[in-house]
């Protein structure tokens, strides 16, 4: 009996990574007959093609739908691309996450003034090459989900992590960005070769590579090739744990997120996470169910470390370094990476559907830590060295930016009016208890009381009096060396209030779209798990 690749297309199934891409190309072949006055058409571009791109997703609920498949006879049996609920939530989070990166985006790539009305010495970001690399990243994340075959996998995650290592870096002449792409490149390029190290042992012991015949062949793996599939399937889930910034492959993102341009920063914590975290389900609960009590103990490791040490570098945080606020935003990032990984280790113990839990974390985190990466956009126009100190007094300065703040950071602790925090730790605790993992119910726990001080301290200082600014913490490198200009601060201004330039339209409308979906969820909390977990694969 043999398989043929059926060769009809379905576009419908395809159109969101596929406009995304196509998108893409029509900005960087645009961006050579385009004046540079009028390079803001770009980024409009580029916000048009993703919200597009989000609206194809409504005709694909009305069912699963498949294309290129592999068909015996006249059954299909195993496709490379599946657009099941599963897909179209994780496609919904990444072409959301890219579209709120592009509006903060936005004033990154055009020449601004400073008040004074003399031109800064900061350089744009180029219009062209930055929107083409972002909308080819997010085509990448956004057609990741839907793979269902290790080929198409890893080339997803290539397309989505290959465009990230040049938007770190793309600030020239700044060696801060330089050394995070560098180091973003090393990190990434080790992990792709240990999974595609994985995936060819996974080849070569069961001879396919689609994930549910891996699934079903795995268990009939001859005794000489046993060894060579356990190898495959170690290397694999370590490849993708470095995508996902679990602990020991954590090293590179503080240091990547404070060198990269602050909404390149807040791209890769959302969606360069649920790139990691999709494929790591995929391979581990979709491909590798047979091997469950090999990576659920793993996993459940990894997430207990992950997330303590996340929470114990943020505690170590001073507010006075310079970009303090990025990093202990960066560190936050890796605690949560922590609680995304327990539902997933809980898959392994338990027949219940534990990974909506997952996803419907990620939706919350995504929404709360685009809005709070917004904030900090808005305040490093005028604050460029970014410390958490530069954020006391932010209610004096700008009321409606200090709300959001605090309500974004009381959303990561887990804390009210953030109800939505509060119910996805909730969510994630239970997976944990009932999958018997209590004792990394009880790390969670303790995890949650230890990151609520460096969230508390933050959101009490937006409400302090301002004071004079600070001292400079030895070795500060000043704002000049990264090319950024010393922000000016209106007379009458505190020295130590955190005086804000006028936001931009761009800026506003993501702040407000991030706490306007913060407080629908926080009102109606069980949206969030219904909708993550109705019919997953």
């Amino acid at each position: 009996m043999t398989s043929q690749l059926v060769q009809s297309v379905d576009w419908l199934t395809i159109a969101p990574p596929v406009l995304t891409a196509a998108v893409a190309l029509a900005v960087l072949v645009a961006d050579l007959f385009v004046p540079p006055e009028r390079k803001r058409l770009l980024g409009w571009t580029a916000i048009a093609g993703l919200t597009a791109a989000l609206a194809l997703l409504v005709p694909l609920r009305a069912g699963d739908r498949s294309t290129f498949c592999l068909t015996p006879d006249t059954r299909v049996t195993a496709c490379s691309y599946t657009a099941d609920h599963f897909t179209l939530v994780v496609q919904l989070l990444v072409l959301g996450g890219a579209l709120l990166t592009a509006l903060l985006s936005l004033d990154e790539t055009r020449e601004r003034l400073p008040a004074s009305g003399k031109p800064s010495p900061r350089e744009p970001l180029p219009a062209g090459e930055y929107w083409f690399l972002l909308l080819s990243s997010a085509a990448g994340a956004a057609l990741l989900p839907a793979s269902r075959d290790l080929a198409t996998l890893v080339v997803a995650l290539e397309v989505a992590s290959l465009p990230a290592f040049a938007l770190v870096g793309l600030r020239r002449g700044d060696r801060r960005s330089g050394e995070a792409a560098l180091k973003f490149f090393l990190s990434s390029v080790t992990a792709t070769a240990v999974t595609l190290l994985g995936a060819s042992f996974v080849y070569a012991a069961t001879g396919t590579l689609h994930l549910t015949e891996i699934a079903q062949r795995l268990d009939e793996v001859p005794g000489q090739l046993q060894t060579l599939a356990e190898a495959g399937v170690a290397l694999t889930l370590v490849g993708f744990a470095f995508k996902t910034a679990a602990v020991p492959f954590h090293f590179w993102v503080p240091d990547t997120y404070v060198g990269a341009p602050l909404p390149v920063a807040a791209y890769l914590s959302v969606v360069g996470k649920a790139v990691g975290f999709t494929g790591l389900i995929l391979v581990a609960v979709v491909a590798f169910p047979s091997y469950a009590d090999v990576w659920g103990p793993a996993l459940a490791v990894l997430a207990a470390l992950t997330m303590t040490a996340g929470n114990v570098a943020a505690l170590r945080q001073s507010s006075t370094r310079a970009w303090s606020a990025v990093r202990l935003l960066a560190w936050s990032s890796v605690a949560q990476a922590g609680y995304l990984l327990v539902p997933i280790a809980a898959a392994a113990y338990s027949s219940d559907d534990q990974i909506g839990a997952t996803v419907a974390y990620a939706l919350m985190y995504a929404v709360v830590n685009l809005g709070a990466f917004a904030v900090v956009v808005l305040v490093a126009r005028a604050r460029p060295r970014n410390r958490i100190e530069d954020y006391r007094g932010l209610y004096a300065a700008s009321p409606a930016a200090a709300l959001a703040l605090a309500f974004f950071l009381l959303n990561l602790a887990g804390l009210p009016p953030g109800i939505i925090g509060l119910f996805a730790k909730v969510t994630v605790f239970s997976a944990a208890v009932d999958a018997g993992l209590g004792w990394l119910a009880v790390v969670m726990a303790l995890n949650v009381v230890i990151a609520l001080y460096y969230y508390l301290r933050w959101t009490a200082l937006l409400f302090r009096t301002p004071e004079g600014a600070p001292e400079e913490a030895p070795g500060e490198v000043p704002a000049g060396a990264r090319g950024e200009a010393p922000a000016a601060v209106p007379e009458g201004a505190g020295k130590g209030s955190a005086a804000l330039h006028r936001p931009s339209a761009p800026v506003t409308l993501a702040i407000a779209l991030t706490a306007a979906a913060g407080a629908v969820l926080s009102g109606y909390p069980q949206f969030a798990l219904r909708f993550a977990t109705t019919t997953l694969f």
